[in-house]
């Protein structure tokens, strides 16, 4: 076996024992309604007279034949490792967590929403990093997708918005509020946890007439590469050249006072950027096939 498949097992068991540890010390003892198989599970459990544990490890196990018959085997490959494990991991920590003192994990409703969503979120973003999928709820999700051609992020809604709706009806509206507010939360914590240790930067597209002054600033000053790109007026269809530059969020500053300093006049757009790879970025170095001066 590779490093690489090495090191994707590691993070896949990693993600579903966080999840699992999130699920057994936070969302079963103060009975949170949040998405996925563990949200379903106490959302029934009122009206299901069976151990909730028992009722995650039917669900996951049962929703992963559902996916390998329907998804294909593909699918079955990518989710068996979670399927395998996650059931275990939530069966043991369960147990664990009764060795404690009785209420020792019952917290105000608000606190252990936010500590669910972070903590779920955290796993499943260790599982999300190296490609991989969780099972559980977002086979129904991928089901939708590829049957009734509903696009994922909609289906997961879907998916998600029933759920909480079972839990309406089960608990009542006050639980269900604050089950959105883990799915939110636990959101958040999946986008930070997949970007951890990525590159974040700033693109920044410059139009000014004073576009050679301006490029040589960047080049000498703020110390970056500029990439030129061919543009024209949509009014007066007049060339005006595009400077294009990748920089560090802390550059930004000198950037625009330096650009602001030639021509008060300049059009500048910033956009977010999550990941560089290239020169002054990472080891990787990317050969511009643009024109492009460094």
């Amino acid at each position: 076996m590779s490093k690489n498949r090495i090191h994707d097992l590691i993070m896949i068991i990693l993600g579903n024992f966080v999840v699992a540890c999130s699920v057994s010390f936070f969302i079963l003892p103060n009975n949170i309604l949040t998405g996925g198989v563990a949200g379903v599970a106490v959302a029934l459990h009122p009206i299901l007279p069976v151990d909730i544990v028992l009722m995650i490890d039917a669900l996951t196990i049962g929703l992963f034949i559902l996916g390998a018959i329907l998804l294909g085997k593909q699918f079955a490959m990518k989710s068996v490792i979670s399927t395998i494990v996650y059931p275990v991991f939530v069966t043991g920590l369960s147990k664990v967590a009764t060795m404690f003192p009785k209420d020792t994990f019952v917290m105000p409703p608000y606190v252990a929403t936010i500590y669910a969503g972070v903590i779920v979120g955290i796993g499943l973003g260790l599982v999300f990093r190296v490609n991989s999928s969780t099972g559980g709820m977002d086979i129904l999700a991928l089901i939708l997708h590829k049957y009734f051609k509903i696009p994922e992020g909609t289906s997961v809604m879907i998916v998600d918005g029933l759920t909480v709706l079972l839990g309406v009806v089960t608990h009542g509206l006050t639980p269900a509020l604050i089950g959105i507010m883990s799915v939110f939360v636990c959101g958040v914590a999946i986008d930070k946890t997949v970007m951890l240790g990525m590159q974040s930067a700033k693109n920044v597209m410059i139009i000014s007439t004073e576009w050679k002054q301006i490029r040589r600033i960047l080049l000498e000053t703020v110390d970056r590469g500029v990439t030129i790109l061919d543009g024209s007026g949509g009014y007066t269809q007049a060339p005006k050249p595009v400077l294009m530059c990748v920089i560090k969020q802390k550059q930004y500053p000198l950037l625009e006072s330096s650009v602001l300093e030639i021509d008060p006049k300049a059009f500048i757009i910033v956009n977010d950027v999550h990941q560089v790879h290239g020169a002054g970025f990472t080891s990787k170095h990317v050969v511009e096939t643009n024109e492009t001066t460094y």
